[in-house]
């Protein structure tokens, strides 16, 4: 049954009752604005869209794959300022013929990557449009902790990086050419894996600055760089390439750098820190900061493309 059948008021009943609410939601779903708890007395606030077509494909990605997606993304920015997320607004614009069954698959991958971090989905909006478009607005709570932002990085800090980079690049490029393996590199890009708790350790271990890699790690490392005016240099070495990627590559004809350095989508968390810090696990060191301007890769200015450009 599509959308317009359902009905807007049909459509956001059926939504709503997919949508479970956590211990920081006062009131959810349902009336004009939801009540959520913000203890800290500060929050964190982000906003993001995708576009079909332009972000996501539905041919390439179930419902749930998108959901799953549009959570990421805004969840990420959170977790990147130092702080837990408790809550997203998602705005909904779709075209009437739009099955039902598809709105309802991606209110339960939104809510599902929400649950990763024990935030909920508490309202939102919905239009009818030609385009599907999904706008996602995420809070967070930083729970006494001091916001990491990109202006603080200082030369003679390391570069460390937790996550991975790389994969969702390289499952769009193997779905762009026509192909659906390997299940690895296609199962990034459709849903990505944000260590979404480093976010918060960064910040309790005295991070300097910090940025989730969205568009590409050279590219998102560079606000760093220019925020904090120092320069940035990255070692190839400190990325493993899993052999699936280098098969890919292989076949593909491409350099698997490429989409280390700069492919977007996995939302792996890059920070800076003071060089004597003891990293725990999962954060490994990929470079550091240094005096200057700009991102270099090995000492020397990278020749091929950093990351997503819009337009």
């Amino acid at each position: 049954m599509s959308v317009a059948k359902v009905g807007e008021f049909g459509l956001i009943a059926r939504i709503t009752t997919r949508l479970p609410v956590g211990p920081t939601v006062l009131l959810g779903p349902g009336d004009d604005a939801a009540v959520v708890t913000a203890a800290d007395g500060r929050v964190v606030a982000s906003t993001d869209v995708l576009v079909e077509g332009r972000h996501f494909r539905r041919d390439w990605c179930t419902a749930q794959d998108v959901g799953h997606r549009a959570a990421a993304a805004n969840l990420a920015d959170i977790a990147a300022m130092g702080a837990v997320p408790t809550a997203l607004l998602v705005a909904l614009c779709v075209p009437a013929d739009l099955e039902a069954l598809w709105a309802e698959g991606l209110a339960d991958g939104l809510a599902a990557e929400a649950g990763l971090v024990g935030a909920s989905v508490v309202g939102g909006d919905m239009s009818g449009s030609p385009t599907l478009t999904i706008s996602v607005t995420a809070l967070g709570d930083l729970q006494g902790r001091a916001p990491v932002v990109r202006t603080g990085a200082r030369p003679g800090d390391v570069v460390a990086m937790s996550g991975r980079t790389g994969y969702a690049a390289a499952g769009y490029t193997v779905l762009s050419r026509g192909f659906r393996t390997p299940k690895l590199l296609v199962d990034a890009y459709r849903r990505p894996e944000v260590p979404y708790a480093a976010g918060p350790e960064a910040a309790t271990l005295g991070a300097t600055a910090m940025v989730d890699v969205s568009d590409g790690l050279l590219s998102d490392l560079g606000h760093i760089a220019a925020g904090s005016g120092v320069g940035a240099d990255v070692r190839r070495d400190a990325f493993d390439i899993p052999r699936q990627m280098r098969d890919a590559a292989h076949a593909l004809g491409v350099d698997p750098y490429t989409w280390v350095l700069a492919g977007g989508e996995d939302h792996a968390l890059v920070a800076t820190f003071p060089v004597d810090t003891a990293l725990p696990e999962g954060w490994r060191v990929v470079g550091e900061v240094r005096e200057g301007a700009g991102v270099t890769v090995d000492g020397r200015a990278y020749k091929g493309p950093t990351g997503w450009r819009h337009f």
